[in-house]
């Protein structure tokens, strides 16, 4: 099984403050603040099933996941991995050129800042650590970084 941990980096410091009962964030400065994130799982394609493979040491958290229709799958995009693809703000939509330019957070491209996907799957079964689903637009071995339950709605 890889080993993977993964490092985010937000580049500003909050300062919160009650103010007639708001709470209010100020920048304070431009100081890195680190958060880490490790997979949960892996994606898994073969034979045309696409699964989930929780590690076991999370199989616990699938609890009521059968009863669900539908879930949230956060993923890296891990192959996009390097400071050239995250620099990247604008992209043609599908990476057509006729497309107009659109900046990366109006779009569902693979580059930018921070490398988190979600895509809403639909759960076929649930079999221990393994939940099959019906696609995820994510390649085979991409880490799996949380598991939301999907609300119409919301």
């Amino acid at each position: 099984m890889k080993a993977l941990s993964f490092t985010l980096v937000v580049m500003m410091v909050l300062a919160f403050s009650l103010s007639q009962q708001q709470l209010v964030a100020e920048p304070q400065s431009n100081t890195a603040i680190q958060y880490q994130v490790q997979p949960i799982g892996w994606v898994r394609k073969s034979n045309g099933t696409t699964t989930l493979e929780i590690n076991k040491e999370y199989q616990d958290a699938l609890l009521g996941v059968d009863e669900l229709k539908s879930i949230w799958v956060l993923w890296w995009f891990d192959r996009n991995d390097n400071p050239q693809q995250r620099s990247i703000l604008q992209v043609h939509p599908f990476g057509d050129p006729v497309n107009p330019l659109k900046g990366v957070f109006a779009t569902r491209a693979p580059v930018r800042p921070n490398l988190i996907a979600l895509t809403r799957c639909n759960i076929l079964s649930v079999k221990g650590n393994i939940v099959e689903i019906d696609h995820i637009d994510a390649f085979a071995d991409t880490p799996i970084l949380d598991i939301k339950r999907y609300v119409s709605g919301y």
